[in-house]
């Protein structure tokens, strides 16, 4: 195993379109949303264990998630957590990264996921993780993973690629033209019929002298805030920097901030199995179904002419359900959703609304 690899996991997300499973307080990646006995962290973690060893594996989260990281992650250590004092999207995570990586190893090859991914071929995964490691160790290339699209989803981000020459030894490694985020659904059925556009998997993988370098091309002032900082990196003085520093972000993903700027940008077409789990209509394609189609969480459930409902509920709750269909049912915590599939996208308005009440702040 490459000692030079680390991994930066992303996981200081809320999740509130899981809601009411996925609270401020607990958000969807420390849930075992899919009823496997594992946490969507903890599947990620484990699934980078086959790329690095643990100590180059670096969680980045709200300081506020730190116990739940090192609850679940119990070998990690308090310095491989990363905790931002504000959420200011993944630029400035990176660039944080980027910085607490380089006072280790200034030779580092680095992957960058999210943390509430599924991913159901791994060994696929990790091949295809590898390929692009093989690529970046020895370049500046800023790669991602791009997923064939199976529907013209407006959910997803856009890729459009041109093929590579013939000197790229993994043919799956092609360079980036476009990128197009949340298309409209007649812009995203023309990009599925074109053929030459992928998913982005939200996946990222280069070397740290690449991706620093790029910042420096494309958001000097973002490298500049976390630069001047070079010397308290991983001292007892890195957290009242980083709390400067952070007020001082601009909110920006690392797709605007780099990927969508740079000329060096790749992306490899992988079949990995991935879904975002983004919505409880994502997640309900994953889990298994009784012969009406309902995808049941919970031991004590009782349906009857009840078809393509999502249903998941503690299991100590009795639930009896008669005659929906296509519904999304979810208890958690004291409070109830149920909510028509096809309006799943209302979620975040619904807790919006919540936060509203007087009283609602003990449910998001």
């Amino acid at each position: 195993m490459n000692t030079n690899n680390y991994v930066v996991i992303m996981a200081g997300g809320i999740g509130s379109r899981f809601w009411p499973m996925s609270r401020t307080n607990f958000p969807k990646q420390f849930i075992d949303i899919l009823g496997t006995g594992r946490t969507l962290l903890q599947m990620t973690y484990d699934r980078f264990l086959k790329i690095c060893p643990p100590e180059n594996i670096l969680i980045v989260t709200h300081e506020s998630y730190a116990i739940l990281v090192k609850k679940q992650i119990p070998n990690i250590t308090d310095e491989n957590i990363i905790c931002e004092p504000f959420r200011k999207n993944t630029a400035p995570c990176v660039a944080y990264a980027n910085y607490k990586i380089l006072a280790k190893n200034p030779n580092a090859n680095i992957v960058v996921a999210p943390s509430d991914h599924l991913i159901k071929k791994e060994d696929t995964f990790i091949r295809a993780i590898n390929n692009c490691l093989l690529k970046t160790q020895n370049s500046d290339a800023l790669l991602t993973l791009g997923l064939k699209p199976t529907r013209p989803d407006t959910g997803y981000g856009y890729i459009q690629f041109t093929k590579s020459d013939s000197k790229e030894k993994d043919k799956r490694i092609n360079k980036v033209k476009t990128f197009t985020e949340k298309p409209e659904l007649e812009l995203a059925k023309s990009f599925i019929e074109s053929g030459d556009f992928l998913w982005n998997s939200g996946i990222f993988i280069w070397s740290l002298k690449g991706i620093m370098k790029a910042f420096e091309q494309y958001d000097p002032e973002m490298n500049s805030i976390f630069k001047d900082g070079i010397d308290k990196y991983n001292t007892p003085n890195e957290k009242a920097f980083i709390q400067q520093a952070y007020s001082l972000c601009q909110n920006i993903s690392i797709d605007k901030a780099i990927m969508e700027k740079s000329r060096n940008t790749y992306v490899r077409e992988s079949m990995i199995g991935w879904s975002d789990l983004g919505t409880y209509g994502s997640l309900y394609t994953h889990l298994k179904k009784d012969e009406q189609g309902n995808a049941k969480v919970g031991k004590n459930i009782m349906l009857y002419n009840a078809q393509k409902n999502i249903i998941n509920v503690p299991n100590d709750m009795l639930v009896v359900i008669d005659g929906l269909e296509g519904y999304i049912v979810v208890e958690s915590n004291g409070a109830l959703l149920i909510c028509k599939k096809d309006n799943e996208q209302k979620i975040r308005d619904f807790v919006a609304d919540v936060k509203l009440r007087s009283d609602g702040t003990k449910y998001i």
